[in-house]
């Protein structure tokens, strides 16, 4: 096992379990958790009271209805066909791309709504890190709603994900490779003895179990031949394996020859002491730091296999360890977009973002939720910050802080739609910071615990006395006769303007 912190459980420490197993909190929230102690704090990330089902589905993420709604659509289609035939070509082509155009339009609305869905849920949830194991699924697993096309499937997979979130990696997996949104996504429904799909095949080797030269190109094309015939009904989302189309003749994979299925090349992928340690690693890197020692990664992956796959043991040792709370892994990571935002209305104590805030700022900064770039997920770390990402974090924060996100969302029909939306809702365009709640008018006054207090809520890692001095000397200066919310904000977004603010 990895060495075990030992000594007092600080602030710091509770701050730092907060931020990377979930999406941080207000100082309240960190002494809440740091009162628990070092092990409850753990236990409590991994077995929340909060059930999963506090956060319905919308409707039409209900499968059940969704597949109903296929039906009538397919109907509906059917009588479009018919009442076609006596159209002129032109008409009939007209009404052809305007069924179209509605559909599309309907999946689209379903999408956004689907990501404000999950980012309020990762904002308000009392089960942070079974979030943050969602979201890390979604990375691992990869699939993105602009392919797949059928918003209800997703939700059903980031449903999988959640129920699966700190549990078992080869049962997550075993029902990821008959998942329908991954089946559409990498086209194992047309897999047949005949074309087997050796992309699939290699996918699931290379990102979502062994990683990269652990397997040969015959254990690739015996694999593709194993997961032929699996078959999706898009009327009610149930998942087959036709006997004809699959290929039922003997493969040879690691070296074990027999008449495998799908179900068998992943049971054979965990036989590999390899998996268990690529998962390892991985886990280690989304929660502490990028390339772990050896000894860490092997003692992670012992203790993987040992659980037999459960991924609870191994989190738990992480965030028990006390490499997690050492000077590589503190304030060391580059928030990701979603954690910046999350993290931000948290640290702003703010229970709703404004209207259209999730979604713009996800697609400005480069992380929409449900649609990863690729099979491989969101290249992380540095690839987050550039100066057209930072300078957009930086004035995000500072449309926040100022009570102005509308102000800064910029032109065009993404702007307009949520203009509509606000209209509709009788022109509020949603929550503002409660500036009383982030500093009283006794702290006000006081510009050194004013300034102190502020760094201690946005930024996790002691800065240098020249830059608190910076925010001391800003603070005096727009202190006047008594310091409003407006010379508050301002100070607010100075500090997130900083590159202390980018890391957790």
């Amino acid at each position: 096992m990895l060495p075990e912190a030992t000594g007092s459980w600080t602030k710091g420490e509770a701050r730092h379990l907060l931020n990377r197993a979930g999406f941080g909190g207000s100082p309240e929230d960190v002494v809440k958790f740091h009162a628990l102690g070092r092990e409850k704090a753990v236990e409590f990330l991994l077995m929340p009271e909060e059930r999963i089902e506090t956060f319905p589905l919308p409707k039409w993420a209900d499968l059940a209805v969704a597949m109903e709604e296929v039906g009538d659509a397919m109907a509906e289609r059917m009588k479009m066909r018919r009442e076609m035939r006596d159209m002129t070509p032109a008409e009939a082509e007209k009404a052809k791309k305007m069924a179209g155009k509605e559909q599309r339009m309907e999946q689209r609305r379903h999408a956004i709504e689907a990501q404000g869905w999950w980012f309020r849920r990762m904002l308000v949830t009392k089960a942070p890190l079974r979030e943050k194991m969602t979201l890390f699924w979604h990375d691992h697993f990869a699939t993105s709603v602009q392919k797949v096309k059928q918003p209800v499937l997703m939700m059903n997979q980031n449903e999988l994900f959640r129920e699966h979130a700190t549990g078992n990696f080869r049962e997550l997996t075993q029902k990821v490779v008959r998942d329908p949104a991954m089946m559409l996504y990498l086209d194992t429904q047309r897999s047949s003895k005949e074309n087997p799909n050796e992309n699939f095949a290699r996918e699931v080797m290379e990102l979502f179990t062994l990683g990269e030269g652990n397997y040969t190109e015959e254990d690739v094309k015996e694999a593709a031949r194993a997961f032929t015939g699996y078959r999706l009904n898009r009327l009610n989302g149930d998942v087959t394996q036709s006997r004809n189309a699959w290929d039922g003749g003997e493969k040879s994979i690691f070296g074990n020859t027999g008449k495998f299925n799908g179900t068998d090349v992943v049971k054979l992928i965990f036989k590999k002491e390899r998996c268990a340690e690529f998962m390892a690693e991985k886990l280690w890197e989304y929660f502490a730091y990028e390339n772990p020692s050896t000894e860490a990664v092997k003692a992670l992956g012992k203790t993987l296999r040992d659980a037999d796959y459960e991924i609870a043991p191994v989190l738990r040792e992480i965030f028990l360890s006390k490499e997690f709370y050492g000077e590589k892994a503190v304030g060391t990571q580059i928030k990701c977009p979603v954690q910046y935002l999350v993290q931000m209305l948290k640290e702003m104590e703010m229970n709703e973002p404004p209207i259209g805030f999730p979604i713009y700022g996800q697609a400005q900064l480069g992380q929409v939720l449900f649609m990863p770039p690729n099979v491989a997920g969101w290249d992380w770390g540095k690839a987050w910050v550039n100066t057209n990402t930072l300078l957009t974090r930086y004035n995000l924060a500072g449309n926040l802080t100022k009570g102005s996100f509308d102000e800064g969302m910029g032109g065009g029909k993404m702007r307009q739609a949520f203009r509509d939306r606000m209209k509709n809702r009788g022109g509020k365009t949603g929550a503002e910071p409660v500036f009383s709640e982030i500093a009283n008018v006794v702290v006000r006054n006081d510009t050194e615990a004013l300034v102190d207090g502020l760094i201690a809520r946005f930024i996790s890692l002691p800065i240098p006395e020249k830059a608190r001095q910076s925010f001391l000397e800003y603070a005096e200066s727009k202190k006047g006769i008594s310091f409003t919310d407006k010379e508050l904000g301002e100070l607010c977004h100075l500090m997130m303007s900083t590159p202390y603010y980018q890391l957790c």
